[in-house]
């Protein structure tokens, strides 16, 4: 490149900045970029809804239900129930075949004790013998002589006998009018059949007299 190639841009360059800066900083205000746009403000978060009370009856987030056990549990509970039963029952019956292999209807002999009244006598213990061969002493408590005044029947003894004649004798012990130690005995002879025999020993009050008084009945 010549000298002269070099000139001419050099005076091309010092007339536009003479131009420039005839035209005022105007011209430099045109030329220059457009300062960046402010960011526009952020949008404010619209208002919550407000939150409708919850319709009567309606339980809420923090309060705890009451609502029915499920239908497992009932099923497993009326389960339990249901073996329950049957096993009373079975208890039941096991009892009954025990006491028919024990005591065969043929030789089985039964005495119970009952009670009316009770005004002249207070129970405290029964004794029974059987030809001769004592078989049942029992002592009661309070609880069992009040249920006896109630009109309770009470199975004090349960045995065998083979069928002949037999004597029971039948002691009775407690408290007779005026609070005074009572003892007193009743006796009866039976005979034993084919088949089941039951007795009962029978307290009752004898008003005329004021006194208690001791029986054995035969049920045949």
């Amino acid at each position: 490149m010549n000298s002269k190639s070099r000139v001419m841009p050099i005076a091309m360059r010092s007339t536009i900045l003479a131009l420039a800066w005839a035209m005022g900083p105007c011209a430099f205000a045109a030329a220059a970029p457009p300062p960046p746009a402010a960011p526009a403000p952020a949008a404010a978060p619209a208002p919550a809804a407000a939150e409708e009370p919850p319709a009567p009856g309606t339980p809420s987030a923090g309060t705890p239900t009451t609502d029915s056990p499920p239908a497992d549990f009932k099923t497993l509970d009326q389960e339990v129930q249901g073996m329950k039963k049957e096993v009373i029952d079975l208890n039941r019956d096991l009892f009954v075949l025990q006491e028919e292999l024990l005591f065969p209807a043929n030789t089985q002999v039964a005495v119970y004790v009952s009670m009316d009244v009770g005004a002249f006598f207070a129970l405290d213990s029964v004794t029974l013998k059987i030809d001769n061969k004592e078989v049942k002493n029992y002592l009661y408590t309070a609880r069992e002589a009040e249920a006896l005044l109630k009109g309770g029947v009470q199975e004090i003894y349960l045995g065998n006998l083979k069928v002949g004649k037999h004597e029971l004798v039948a002691f009775f012990t407690g408290k007779g009018p005026v609070e005074r130690a009572y003892k007193r005995g009743a006796t009866i002879t039976f005979d034993k059949g084919v088949g089941a025999k039951y007795l009962e020993l029978k307290i009752t009050d004898r008003v005329t007299k004021h006194q208690p008084e001791f029986k054995i009945k035969d049920w045949d």
